[in-house]
């Protein structure tokens, strides 16, 4: 309980230095992690319940930035906004396809579209360009992998 209690004071503080994109980017991450870990465990025992903690976790944070996404001053290009907003229309479509039927192939593209926004999250405008699958491709990766 006592390093329960450390861990929450830790986040507190940490997250009080941390930028808007910082969070949002450790956000996805944590949601790509844990799909991960459920996609690497699929045939262990309580793989059911860690998934759905997992697949409610993406979605929740989801749709916080879909919020965020269609509020007015929100400072992201229009375009910008236009295709992540589709891009999390996908992602809820995914979301109920793996309820519907778990499989752990399905998690893939929910884990590489949250790797991939977080790491454009991270990204400095003023460092080399990173390795950054562009989201008009992510979008077609999308697209073209949706088995039911």
């Amino acid at each position: 309980m006592y390093a329960a209690a450390q861990l929450n004071a830790y986040r507190t503080v940490r997250n009080s230095y941390m930028s808007g994109r910082e969070i949002e980017a450790g956000a996805l991450t944590r949601c790509a992690l844990m799909l991960s870990d459920c996609q690497k465990n699929w045939d262990a025992p309580n793989r059911d319940e860690a998934l759905a903690e997992a697949l409610r976790t993406n979605q929740r944070v989801w749709s916080i930035l879909q919020s965020e996404l269609v509020k007015e001053d929100n400072p992201l290009p229009i375009q910008i906004r236009e295709d992540l907003l589709t891009l999390s229309v996908f992602i809820d479509n995914r979301i109920i396809q793996v309820m519907a039927h778990p499989e752990p192939a399905k998690l893939k593209i929910l884990i590489d579209i949250n790797l991939n926004i977080a790491a454009g999250l991270n990204k400095k405008p003023d460092k080399e360009e990173a390795e950054i699958v562009p989201l008009p491709v992510v979008k077609q990766l999308a697209q073209t992998s949706i088995p039911a």
